[in-house]
């Protein structure tokens, strides 16, 4: 085991124990992680507000609720699913507050009200300002690893 199993733009996936999940250079997007405090399963979905095109995963509400059953079918439970999110930057600078400029955080935002509408609490988080990240979350410890560019790497 101890596979990377990796989460590109618009995708989702799940992993056990002995993997780690991650999504590399989250920008304006935000990756969320769903898990249960007493299994070592978890999933990963990345996705944004803005709909551009018909893939399901790209887009919060239907990302998330694609997770949700998926990890539902691997034996969890939806009331006992909780969340990590991360991403949501501003990665450009706009001369006025357009929607473009914005997006990261409208996309933090449809993140939290999709998570709200399902019941899933946020337990940490890691969003906003103006960089981005790369995650890598572990099923048995349920450590998420945020990795930015010139800062230093935590976990939430």
């Amino acid at each position: 085991m101890n596979d990377v199993i990796r989460v590109g733009i618009a995708d989702m996936n799940t992993c056990m124990a002995g993997d780690t999940i991650t999504t590399i250079g989250l920008g304006s997007c935000v990756g969320i992680v769903l898990y249960e405090r007493t299994k070592n399963i978890a999933g990963l979905v990345d996705s944004t507000k803005i709909r551009q095109n018909q893939n399901k995963l790209k887009f919060a509400d239907t990302g998330i609720q694609a997770l949700v059953e998926e990890l539902e079918k691997q034996g969890l439970s939806r009331k006992n699913m909780i969340a990590k999110i991360a991403g949501g930057a501003k990665m450009f600078q706009f001369s006025s507050d357009t929607a473009m400029g914005n997006i990261g955080e409208k996309n933090v935002e449809a993140v939290r009200e999709v998570l709200k509408q399902y019941g899933i609490k946020i337990v940490s988080e890691d969003v906003g300002l103006n960089y981005g990240r790369t995650i890598v979350f572990d099923p048995v410890t349920k450590d998420l690893t945020v990795v930015t560019a010139g800062k230093q790497t935590h976990i939430i």
